[in-house]
């Protein structure tokens, strides 16, 4: 009988192991070490990331950057942490560009420009697969 218990509880961890994984395979949101906001909510975010809001919550200017579209990180950032597709927010960027009202956020081309892009810019935010992190920047928690 006991066998019979470790092999359910075997076959469980298999079975729950991969969406575990994937969740912590999730690019973080991380930001200049001097910003003093460590928590966001889902829709500040967004809104930061749509370029709606260009400031801290303290006043301090706000520089996102991102990776190109067609970069994986990008689109599981985008679609995990803001529940929006990479179209979506390519569209808001346009119209602001275009229309005048703003711009569009700076684009890196790898995940090691934007760790120091993230370290050397003041209010900068960006995301990390986790793997990519070290202590010259902060991670935020997104709630």
């Amino acid at each position: 009988m006991a066998w019979l218990r470790h092999g359910l509880l075997a076959a469980l961890l298999a079975l729950c192991w991969p969406s575990l994984a994937a969740a912590d395979e999730s690019p973080v949101l991380v930001a200049h070490p001097d910003v003093r906001t460590v928590h966001l909510t889902r829709d500040t975010t967004r809104a930061i990331f749509a370029m709606r809001q260009r400031t801290w919550p303290d006043g301090q200017a706000v520089r996102v950057h991102v990776l190109s579209n067609n970069d994986p990180v990008h689109g599981r950032f985008v679609k995990e942490r803001l529940a929006v597709y990479p179209h979506q927010l390519q569209l808001a960027w346009d119209r602001m560009v275009f229309s005048g009202t703003g711009q569009a956020p700076t684009r890196v081309f790898s995940q090691a420009e934007m760790l120091d892009r993230i370290a050397n810019t003041p209010g900068a935010l960006g995301y990390l697969e986790r793997e990519y992190l070290d202590d010259r920047v902060q991670v935020i928690s997104v709630e």
